[in-house]
C-alpha cells in the first residue's frame, strides 16, 4: 500500500471513531471534584468517615435554608408547613423558573430553593437576630454583612458572600438539630426538620438539602465553571438504631446546565449504599 492510500485508510477509521468519542463525551454531565465527605454518628458524634478538606469554609448557599427555617419557626414568622403563603412580587429573583414566580409556602420554599422567600424571612428576622441565632447554633462565621460596600446581607449573605461554613461545622449543626439540642423551641426544630426533602437509597431515608453557588471574580462576575455543590442532612433506617449525619461538598471542574447542588446530591445518592454499607 502506498503512503497516500495508507493515510486515507487510517483517516477513514479515525474520523468516525473520533466523532463517536466526542458524542459519547457530550452525553456525560459536567464533572465535579469532591472537596469533602463526612459521615457522623448522630448520637455519639463519632466521625465515621471524613474524606477531603472538611475544615475550610465556603458559602452555604441554599443549605442555609435549614437553619433559617429553625430561626423562622422560633421567631413565629413561619407557622406551619403551608403558612405563610407569600406572593411573588415584581423585582424578586425569578431565575429559578416557574416555581419561583408563583405564590409560595414554606414547603415549596424548601423544595424549590426559592431565594426571594429566604430574603423575606431574613428581612423579617433582621441582621442582629440572624447573627445571634447563627452564633448560638455554631453556624460558621455567622457573618451577615453581605458583599463589602453593598449592604446586601439580608438579600444574599449566604450566597457567595459573607456567610461561610465548613463541612464539619455543617455536620455539627445538623447533629444538634436532629437531637433537639439547638437553643430554640423544640417545635421550631421539629417543624424545620419536617420541611426537608426525603430521598430513598439503599433502604435508607435521606433527609437532605442541596446548595449551589458560584465563586465571585474580582469584577463581581461569577465563575460558572467552578460552582460549589452541597448536599447535607441526616439519614436513618428502620433496622438501625443510630441516625447518621452526612455532608458532601463538591466543586465543579466545568460549566454545566445543572445546579452544582443537584449534581452533588445525585452523585451522593448513587454512592450512598456503599458509603453506609458498614454502618
Amino acid at each position: 500500500m502506498d503512503k497516500p492510500k495508507r493515510w486515507r485508510f487510517v483517516l477513514r477509521i479515525w474520523i468516525p471513531a473520533l466523532a463517536v468519542a466526542l458524542l459519547t463525551l457530550a452525553t456525560f454531565p459536567a464533572r465535579s471534584g469532591t472537596i469533602c465527605t463526612i459521615l457522623m454518628d448522630a448520637r455519639s458524634a463519632e466521625v465515621l468517615l471524613e474524606d477531603g478538606d472538611c475544615s475550610s469554609r465556603v458559602t452555604p448557599a441554599s443549605t442555609f435554608k435549614i437553619p433559617l427555617a429553625v430561626m423562622a419557626y422560633d421567631a413565629e414568622i413561619l407557622r406551619s408547613a403551608h403558612d405563610p403563603v407569600m406572593k411573588f412580587r415584581s423585582g424578586d429573583p425569578d431565575w429559578g423558573g416557574a416555581n419561583w414566580t408563583r405564590d409560595t409556602d414554606p414547603t415549596d420554599w424548601m423544595r424549590y430553593s426559592v431565594l426571594w422567600y429566604s430574603q423575606r424571612i431574613a428581612q423579617a428576622i433582621g441582621s442582629d437576630a440572624l447573627t445571634r441565632y447563627a452564633q448560638e447554633f455554631g453556624y460558621g462565621n455567622a457573618d451577615f454583612s453581605g458583599d463589602p460596600g453593598f449592604e446586601n446581607g439580608l438579600e444574599r449573605a449566604w450566597v457567595s458572600s459573607s456567610l461561610r461554613i465548613s463541612p464539619h461545622e455543617q455536620a455539627t449543626f445538623l447533629r444538634s438539630l436532629v437531637l433537639d439540642k439547638l437553643p430554640v423551641d423544640q417545635q421550631a426544630m421539629s417543624h424545620a426538620r419536617d420541611l426537608v426533602e426525603v430521598h430513598q437509597s439503599g433502604g435508607w431515608h435521606l433527609h437532605g438539602k442541596t446548595g449551589g453557588a458560584y465563586p465571585r471574580r474580582a469584577d463581581r462576575s461569577f465563575d460558572y465553571a467552578h460552582g460549589w455543590g452541597w448536599y447535607a442532612g441526616w439519614a436513618w433506617r428502620e433496622d438501625k438504631e443510630k441516625p447518621l449525619i452526612f455532608v458532601r461538598l463538591t466543586q465543579s471542574t466545568k460549566r454545566s446546565s445543572s445546579s452544582p447542588g443537584l449534581l452533588a446530591r445525585d452523585a451522593f445518592l448513587q454512592e450512598w449504599p456503599q458509603l453506609a454499607g458498614g454502618q
